[in-house]
């Protein structure tokens, strides 16, 4: 065992702690961006406020979600399905993506996924958050969105992308000499 190199990493780590709270310090300083009350729809085609996703209380996780589309998505949300009910507890959550209702509901059931989706087509939502750059280019990621005198804001905002906080498979395969040895997301997966 190398202690030295061991010592390295625990000092690296951290540095990156450090680095993380620092982040989160300078986050808590941003300023609240106003989003609209947009109207999403859901599996059934109904449409849904966002303002109706808070419940009764003052805070809402929104995924950014590319859709059926993107391999790299579905891993983050099968990684989400996993923390659907602590989540859920500390706040509500909701993934958004351009798929329409039914592509959402069938990937949704072939993939077992228990969280709320609600769809964006339709709507300048994911644009209008940061989230879609050019016409039908999409990035992932995810808003903090809480509510404040009757009125929605962005408290806060993250693109996904491998090796982030979001998605835990990535920095398991980074314990290993060959990392993640290129391997990709799929849409499933034979072992």
């Amino acid at each position: 065992m190398n202690e030295s190199t061991y010592e390295q990493i625990a000092q690296l780590h951290k540095q990156i702690e450090q680095s993380r709270n620092e982040i989160l310090e300078l986050r808590s300083k941003l300023e609240l961006e106003p989003v609209q009350d947009y109207s999403l729809k859901d599996w059934s085609g109904n449409e849904v406020l966002l303002s109706s996703l808070f419940d009764e209380r003052d805070e809402l996780l929104v995924i950014h979600n590319m859709g059926k589309r993107c391999t790299y998505c579905t891993l983050w949300a099968d990684g989400f399905n996993g923390s659907v009910l602590p989540i859920n507890e500390r706040m509500p959550f909701v993934v958004t993506s351009p798929d329409s209702p039914a592509v959402q509901k069938e990937f949704a059931d072939s993939r077992g996924w228990k969280f709320k989706m609600l769809s964006t087509d339709g709507t300048t939502f994911t644009k209008d958050l940061g989230f879609e750059p050019k016409p039908k280019t999409y990035y992932p990621g995810v808003s903090a969105l809480i509510r404040k005198e009757g009125k929605i804001y962005r408290a806060s905002y993250d693109q996904l992308c491998p090796g982030d906080f979001y998605c835990s498979v990535w920095h398991l395969f980074d314990l290993f000499p060959k990392r993640y040895n290129d391997w990709q997301p799929k849409y499933s997966y034979h072992v």
